[in-house]
């Protein structure tokens, strides 16, 4: 039973046979960007299927709700122009996109405005209740595929690494403090708070992880020791030990790749 649940405890993403050997690389194999695009089309179907349901969204979609309802945008649109917006914000992060952050804008915000016209919306509780299972499992699947292709972390990923860089603080408490802002914006602009924006927080992260530690056993790298970090895949130092690790430190940050446990070249 332990073992059944040890991907719970587990702090990394395996590399798998088709992960991309560094998060900034603009020329993946076919392989990594079909993943990549697979989980990212996974993720953007079940926000469509979350929003579908009526009865709360992903804390991020809550705002993008709640923007649509101050503007003529549609909920894809203003998915983008936030997902776009937050990329402004890693320039005094110094966070720097990878293909799948760019592609990560771009494809979710496609997904969740097409697909929409094809879901059928349901006030029935049951109905309801079966669709905020499907969509948080799918955004889970999803994101496990997307975080094994190591292509560079989501807009939002970025935000949260580049806040707890900055400023020293648990990821967990900066990850929840970006969300619950999100939220409160969102629901107090209109965006839809319930029972699959709670099970989203709750559920989702736990979903990702599996999906990528499920077939590790059987996909990963020879030898199956080199990992990547969780989402994003960068690890925070200091300008100054990057440039001279004898001389004393400044505060300012930035974000290098960190080393594989294992590497044999």
């Amino acid at each position: 039973m332990n073992s059944m649940l040890s991907f719970l405890s587990i702090k990394t993403i395996p590399t798998l046979s088709w992960s991309s050997p560094k998060p900034l690389n603009f020329f993946p194999r076919i392989a990594t960007l079909g993943y990549l695009l697979l989980g990212l089309l996974l993720f953007g179907l079940g926000e469509a299927i979350l929003i579908a349901a009526g009865a709360g969204v992903s804390p991020w979609t809550v705002l993008a709700q709640g923007v649509t309802n101050h503007t003529d945008w549609s909920i894809g649109f203003s998915t983008f122009i936030i997902s776009g917006s937050i990329l402004f914000l890693w320039i005094p992060l110094r966070q720097i996109p990878g293909i799948g952050t760019i592609l990560n804008v771009i494809i979710i915000a496609t997904v969740i405005e097409f697909a929409l016209h094809y879901l059928p919306v349901t006030e029935d509780s049951f109905s309801q209740f079966l669709y905020i299972l499907v969509g948080v499992l799918t955004t889970g699947i999803g994101g496990g595929i997307y975080l094994t292709a190591n292509l560079g972390a989501g807009p939002r990923d970025g935000l949260m690494t580049g806040l707890q860089c900055l400023t020293g603080a648990p990821v967990a408490w900066v990850r929840n403090g970006i969300e619950l802002s999100a939220v409160l914006i969102g629901w107090s602009l209109g965006g839809v708070v319930g029972v699959g924006t709670l099970l989203f927080a709750s559920k989702f992260w736990n979903v990702s992880v599996f999906t990528a530690y499920v077939p590790s056993p059987f996909w990963s790298k020879a030898p199956p020791a080199n990992l990547v970090s969780v989402s994003p895949s960068f690890q925070c130092t200091k300008e100054a030990d990057v440039k001279n690790p004898e001389k004393p430190v400044s505060p300012v940050v930035v974000l290098t790749e960190p080393k594989a446990l294992h590497n044999p070249q």
